[in-house]
């Protein structure tokens, strides 16, 4: 349970969560003969959730489970869905070879952390799996050679409620979750904790705050400020108007924003809520902008017609063009702008998917980083 102003909310369990519960029960069953159900698993910050199966098969080189869902009170479109995983003996593979089984998608265009080609499972789901599926086969001394096909019930319609077609994942939805855990926050709520920070820092006479858009930007913040107090560090997320509007009316002399470059291109644009379902990059807009900046007719014309702000990137990096260093500068100046002269210096640092700084705009009275 997490609180939410005066509720409780339920959390729940993630897609990934749910194909590493099914694969390791449908896993344990081809080594031992029995699908252990209850089945538990260890997520990546070291919970151990039961799952009960909703479905199981075994046949001679393959065994398959199954598990229902649940989201908690997180108004997720996967809720009650049945996360199936099908596990087959396959002696020419090197450890696990990942397949799309009905509902879960395939990833057609750069840019996602998932190649072209490749189901669209996403990196921690694909790392809590084989975690798991290398601890059975370690226990069974035999060597981890398998197929894993994940499937998902009505994918591909849940799917079209999703950014997944326009991000090229074709066929159905993508296997996500960082934690395992689905934690249910309304924007309010959230919003509350952004302000409940700055009160926190304020209170205890910190003069610098950092914001982050997620786990991988609040890396990049810490490796640029190791001597922050934890107090420090606020968890921006997609509300970057939230923090914005709040330090107007209460300031703090300096304050850093780190993101990636998506979602740091929407605040340059102008955009308080960088949240996919509610705001989205201008790419019209984005392409003049590179225009300006020298880009190439042919550049200038893929970035008006793109659906992908890495891709851009990527290709904007091809032509020597550092548009992390463009979306950096104007990100802080609408932050400025939205600031409207409240005594507040603002960094605004642009990463990509990997925490590779793309861009570093300074505050006005900051040296340059080499």
């Amino acid at each position: 349970m997490v609180e939410s102003g005066q509720k409780k909310l339920r959390t729940g369990w993630t897609t990934g969560a749910c194909a590493t519960a099914a694969a390791k029960a449908a896993y344990a069953c081809l080594l031992t003969g029995e699908f252990p159900d209850p089945v538990s698993i260890t997520l990546p910050r070291g919970e151990v959730p039961l799952f009960a199966l909703a479905s199981e098969k075994a046949e001679e080189k393959s065994a398959t489970a199954a598990i229902v869902k649940d989201a908690g009170d997180d108004p997720d479109v996967t809720h009650g869905a049945l996360v199936q995983a099908k596990v087959t003996l396959n002696p020419g593979a090197n450890s696990i070879r990942f397949l799309a089984g009905p509902g879960v998608g395939t990833v057609t265009k750069p840019g996602l952390p998932i190649p072209v080609g490749e189901p669209a499972i996403n990196p921690m789901p694909r790392q809590m799996i084989g975690a798991e599926l290398q601890k059975l086969a370690d226990e069974n001394g035999v060597q981890l050679a398998v197929d894993v096909e994940i499937s998902i019930s009505d994918g591909e319609m849940l799917a079209q409620k999703t950014m997944n077609p326009r991000l090229g994942i074709i066929g159905g939805l993508s296997v996500l979750g960082t934690t395992g855990i689905v934690r249910p926050f309304s924007c309010a709520a959230w919003i509350a904790s952004i302000h409940r920070g700055v009160d926190v820092a304020r209170a205890t006479g910190l003069s610098h705050v950092a914001a982050a858009t997620g786990a991988t930007s609040e890396n990049v913040l810490r490796s640029f400020y190791p001597d922050l107090q934890e107090q420090a560090y606020l968890d921006m997320g997609d509300f970057a108007g939230g923090l914005l509007k709040y330090l107007r009316a209460h300031p703090i002399p300096k304050l850093t924003i780190s993101g990636g470059v998506a979602k740091l291109t929407k605040l340059a644009q102008g955009a308080m809520d960088l949240h996919s379902a509610r705001s989205s990059v201008d790419f019209a807009a984005l392409a003049q902008v590179l225009e300006r900046a020298g880009a190439s007719p042919t550049l200038v014309a893929e970035t008006a017609q793109a659906e992908l702000v890495s891709y851009v990137a990527q290709r904007a990096a091809e032509e020597d063009l550092h548009i992390g260093q463009i979306i950096s500068e104007a990100a802080k100046s609408a932050a400025l702008t939205i600031l409207r002269g409240a005594p507040v210096s603002v960094e605004v640092i642009v990463t990509d998917r990997k925490g590779q700084v793309l861009g570093h705009a300074v505050c006005d009275d900051s040296a340059k980083l080499e």
